[in-house]
């Protein structure tokens, strides 16, 4: 049963990847398109997380438990045989297959520094975790174009994941304020600088804090 599985696991690699061309987008990776499934499907281009999306639906479909994993800076695939043998693909790069020292490279890369993970970066991501990190580099590629509508629709999603998760109420103040809804950021910076007075982040909240509400008094 377990050769059978990983027979498995390879053919599905091999049909995404080498016979249905799905790859990482290299050339446009902030491309919003990247972060939604149907345009992953229709374009095979994609970023990690939604590459590995794909490789863990179509497995589920032939019966294999593959779950994402979520390194730092990076997102992969695991797969656990019967007998307990770890099996890391990288759906970015074509579904290459990876011990943890090559994560460990991977990971470096990305973040331009040395990173020694640990076994715990290597935990199945549990799918609202999963569903947060997706919207999550929506986010920043929305902020990043400084589409702040689009924005405030993922700030709004994330909220409705994780109602009391303060920098994601920080992060919709700042959408806020770009659209011009001056209130409401202010409501929203109040609330984080409520539950989290000592942050690092916290005297430059309040500076923005402070501008918003002079200009609301100009208003009055």
């Amino acid at each position: 049963m377990g050769q059978d599985a990983l027979g498995r696991l390879h053919r599905v690699r091999e049909f995404l990847f080498e016979e249905q061309g799905f790859r990482g987008n290299l050339e446009e990776y902030h491309d919003p398109r990247n972060s939604f499934l149907n345009e992953v499907l229709d374009r095979r281009l994609g970023i990690p997380i939604t590459l590995s999306l794909v490789l863990i639906e179509v497995g589920r479909r032939l019966g294999l438990t593959i779950h994402g994993v979520g390194l730092p800076a990076h997102f992969i695939v695991g797969f656990r045989t019967e007998e307990g043998y770890r099996v890391l693909l990288d759906p970015f790069n074509g579904g290459a297959i990876l011990t943890p020292e090559g994560c460990q490279a991977v990971v470096s890369r990305a973040l331009g520094r040395p990173v020694t993970l640990q076994e715990e970066h290597f935990a199945p991501v549990a799918k609202r975790e999963f569903l947060a990190r997706m919207l999550n580099n929506l986010k920043a590629v929305y902020f990043k174009q400084e589409a702040w509508g689009k924005a405030l629709q993922v700030c709004r999603r994330l909220l409705l994941l994780d109602p009391d998760n303060p920098c994601e109420v920080r992060d919709r103040g700042v959408v806020h304020a770009n659209l011009g809804d001056l209130r409401r950021a202010a409501a929203d910076w109040e609330t984080y600088l409520a539950s989290n007075p000592e942050s690092p982040d916290a005297e430059a909240v309040r500076s923005r804090l402070r501008r918003v509400r002079q200009a609301l008094a100009t208003l009055n």
